[in-house]
């Protein structure tokens, strides 16, 4: 399960140099966050390859010009590593072949307590903006 301090999806943290302003390395780190779930949602949708989710990205907000491919297919591979998605390669019959991603089961878990940690979040900021609003 992600905890607040994990820095899974919840922005830049509060781990070293965060709060030091929208750095390169802040907004990378941030991107990094929020990217492995929207992977994950993608993937829920259908399997796909880096270059097919870096199109779906846009869903989420993503510049798909300003995402670095490396960062999708880092993403990737460490999904890979955890456990939430695994890959093959596809069969297609024009180009190079292509890794294909799937979620498996343990990245629909990660992905449904992530979403219910977001949920929580967003319920205390509106909370937060009630009370002030009331000031």
């Amino acid at each position: 399960m992600v905890g607040r301090g994990q820095n899974q999806g919840r922005g830049s943290g509060r781990g070293r140099g965060a709060g030091r302003g929208r750095g390169r390395r802040a907004q990378r780190r941030g991107v990094r966050g929020f990217l492995r779930p929207c992977l994950l949602v993608t993937l829920s949708q259908g399997e796909g390859h880096g270059y097919s989710m870096l199109d779906e990205l846009e869903k989420f907000g993503f510049d798909k010009e300003a995402v670095d491919p490396s960062l999708v297919y880092r993403a990737l591979r460490d999904m890979e590593s955890a456990g939430w998605v695994s890959s093959s390669w596809g069969d297609e019959s024009q180009g190079p072949r292509r890794r294909v991603y799937q979620i498996l089961p343990e990245g629909t878990t990660h992905l449904e307590e992530w979403a219910t940690d977001l949920r929580r979040a967003r319920d205390e900021i509106n909370q937060l903006l009630n009370v002030y609003e009331k000031i």
